[in-house]
């Protein structure tokens, strides 16, 4: 059992964090104005006395933006930065820290991504994780969760898909790029299931289960599932989707091997199951 007024959650008010939030309503949190994660000074002042754990769910995700001038000092700053500051509290204060990663830290090559896997990153944004995920690394009591295709509240691919099919489009979906979708239900469940059950620090793959499959295969299910049953979802490749446009490199495999994880006890959800209640929950009532 976890003490939730022992948490603290970084990036509250993100996907992953309103998630976590509605699993541990007592945990606290701090606005920007109490406290700035990018600010060595700010993070240092800040009252830990009673936090035994800090869950890093702030993030830089726009993975394109970070490739302009601003975007990549952003990045830097919230991805690496803010990691390091968070990283020098926990270890000065014995806090358990859980870092959120990604699979951009891979370059995508490889169709089955384990945790011991070398870096390779791509793109800025795929960079800038990557040096968080090696600071956070330096924690003796830290979780990394390297985890795929964060679906939660908010703007994110299942919603916008959704609101095309609202609008009687038949889109061009990416059908070169493959993994699996994570909601941030599923997330919570895994960080709650670490934190309750304790196994062994390190860095544990996270993602829904089910099959590998493209974009445009979640778009098809999303149609589906939606009952847009007389429109379509066409196939279309990476190159063509952001030709002209600025655009990051992505890995084209982003699967994650959850092996290690199941190990623990954990047994991930299919996202397709998932997607079905996210559309009757989250998006049938908005």
């Amino acid at each position: 059992m976890v003490d939730e007024a022992s948490i603290f959650i970084v990036g509250a008010k993100g996907q992953l964090g309103t998630a976590l939030l509605g699993k541990y309503p007592n945990a606290r949190s701090a606005d920007i104005e109490e406290m700035d994660i990018t600010d060595k000074n700010s993070v240092l002042n800040y009252d830990w006395s009673k936090i035994k754990i800090i869950i890093n769910a702030a993030g830089y995700t726009n993975v394109d933006g970070a490739e302009t001038p601003e975007g990549r000092i952003a990045a830097w700053k919230v991805n690496a930065q803010a990691v390091s500051c968070l990283a020098e509290i926990a270890i000065n204060n014995d806090i358990t820290l859980v870092h959120i990663s990604t699979d951009y830290v891979f370059d995508g090559t490889k169709e089955n991504h384990k945790e011991d896997e070398s870096f390779s990153p791509l793109g800025v944004y795929a960079q800038t994780k990557a040096a968080g995920d090696i600071v956070a690394a330096v924690v003796p009591s830290c979780y990394i969760i390297r985890t795929s295709w964060v679906m939660g509240s908010g703007t994110n691919f299942v919603r916008s898909i959704y609101d095309l099919g609202q609008k009687g489009v038949n889109p061009k979906v990416v059908a070169d790029q493959f993994g699996r979708p994570t909601f941030t239900v599923e997330l919570v469940r895994v960080i709650d299931h670490l934190l309750s059950t304790k196994p062994e620090y390190g860095t544990y793959n996270a993602s829904n289960g089910g099959d590998i499959v493209s974009w445009a295969d979640i778009a098809r299910q999303v149609y589906k599932d939606a009952g847009y049953f007389s429109l379509k979802v066409s196939d279309t490749t990476a190159n063509e989707y952001f030709a002209g446009k600025l655009s990051s490199p992505r890995p084209v495999y982003s699967g994650l091997d959850l092996s290690k994880l199941e190990a623990t006890g954990f047994m991930p959800r299919d996202w397709r199951d998932n997607l079905t209640d996210y559309i009757k929950k989250e998006l049938n009532k908005s």
